[in-house]
């Protein structure tokens, strides 16, 4: 296996594990703010409980965040320095911005948070809590910016064999950018809402402090019914802009081969990487439809696209596939489980299945990122520089030990992790004590 196929899979294999976290704390920090401020407003204990309780989750979880995303901005100096080389002068900023800014905030507030609950008053204190939201979404903002610009590059003029900024303003307010930003943070919120639900289900099922839990899986199921349509809607709006950036990757997701006008959509397809093996069931003018709002648009196909610039089909095609299928999953999960939250003890199938869906917002956001990275390819910056030209000069024994030696070590620090957070989910809120760490 060559260099830069080990450094992708490095790379993808550091940032997927990291994702487990990230999205959890983005989304549950906004829910125990809430709950917070609901302890605040009612001087109900029980939101006091769940804030402590869920809280404590939150700190395992962050932690672990925090240490398995260090070695992310690492690779981008040991396995792609010649990326880093000609576009860190916009890259390389928004990255220094996003630590020594958004991420030093986060992790203050978080600071004042868990050492405060004796020291602050309730109100303050609830305040720190939404600083604490408020700093870990701002993070996640420039991040995304980041990736906007590898997906849509704005801002920049080549000079001096490299592209540098020119316009920041043209950076940060790129659309791309906001359009994953918005897709992103419902969706977080979508997998915390999933996360309270499963462990409020787990604890309901058997009968262990029931108003507790009654109570945490009301919120959580309302969070993520509201925000997996918010996801599911905004997700057609990214879907027409990449429609319009990123044509490859519309024909690539839909395995689309032929260009025409009022495309369609087949309802069954297998695809190949030079044409697909089945193509039954098609609705006509679907696929224009959705990708430009407009039945008889053409949609270009992937015979009209050079097979060098074409992102993996396969890939492309089943990431795309389980993530709306998984979306719409969820849709009805948490319908049902708001029409029934009132008498959820006499739906116990239900509450057996609820725990074993905790994973499945994960790997919706997987396949996300997945359909979002893979069909960006053969670009690491679209339209301007080529993946295989971004790779550094080193050889496949030294990244192929760093790659084994990395995935033991994240195995050993996400299974320690996964089953600190999984006792402290099935303890329940008895101790409220704060975590020590």
């Amino acid at each position: 296996m060559d260099v830069l196929m080990l450094s992708r899979l490095q790379f993808a294999a550091a940032t997927m594990f990291h994702f487990i976290f990230v999205p959890l704390t983005l989304g549950l920090s906004i829910l125990i703010a809430y709950m917070e401020t609901k302890y605040v407003r009612t001087g109900d204990e029980v939101y006091l409980k769940m804030a402590k309780f869920w809280g404590k989750i939150f700190l395992v979880n962050f932690a672990l965040g925090v240490v398995t995303g260090i070695t992310l901005e690492f690779q981008f100096g040991t396995n792609w320095s010649r990326y880093s080389a000609y576009v860190g002068d916009i890259f390389g900023s928004l990255l220094a911005i996003e630590a020594t800014a958004a991420f030093f905030l986060e992790s203050t507030f978080i600071g004042v948070w868990h050492f405060g609950w004796d020291k602050l008053s309730p109100k303050a204190h609830a305040t720190v809590a939404w600083l604490v939201a408020g700093a870990s979404n701002l993070s996640a903002v420039w991040i995304l910016i980041a990736n906007g610009f590898m997906q849509d590059p704005k801002g920049y003029v080549l000079r001096n064999g490299r592209a540098e900024l020119n316009d920041f303003i043209a950076v940060i307010t790129n659309k791309w950018a906001w359009l994953e930003f918005f897709h992103q943070i419902p969706a977080a919120l979508t997998l915390a809402g999933f996360f309270v639900m499963g462990i409020s289900a787990w604890h309901l099922l058997r009968k262990s402090e029931t108003d507790f839990f009654k109570k945490s899986f009301n919120i959580g199921v309302t969070v993520a019914l509201v925000f997996c349509i918010v996801t599911a809607v905004e997700g057609h709006f990214h879907g027409n802009n990449m429609s319009l950036k990123q044509p490859a990757k519309l024909a690539a997701m839909e395995s689309h081969w032929v260009t025409q006008t009022n495309a369609p959509m087949y309802l069954l397809i297998v695809p190949g990487e030079d044409g697909n093996l089945v193509e039954a069931l098609p609705i006509p003018g679907a696929l224009s439809f959705l990708a430009y709002n407009d039945f008889n648009a053409e949609v270009k196909g992937l015979n009209d696209i050079p097979k060098e610039d074409r992102p993996p089909i396969t890939i492309t095609f089943l990431a795309f596939r389980t993530m709306v299928g998984l979306g719409t999953l969820f849709i009805l999960l948490a319908g049902f489980g708001w029409l029934k939250r009132a008498k959820l003890e006499q739906y116990p199938l239900y509450l057996k299945i609820l725990p074993y869906c905790i994973p499945l917002p994960y790997i919706a956001m997987w396949a996300g990122w997945t359909l979002a990275e893979v069909g960006r390819q053969p670009w690491i910056v679209y339209g301007l520089m080529r993946t295989s030209d971004a790779v550094s000069p080193v050889g496949a024994g030294e990244v192929s030990f760093s790659l084994v030696l990395m995935c033991l070590l994240y195995t050993l620090l996400g299974a320690a992790g996964i089953w600190l957070m999984i006792k402290l989910a099935k303890k329940g809120p008895e101790d409220n004590s704060p975590i020590q760490v």
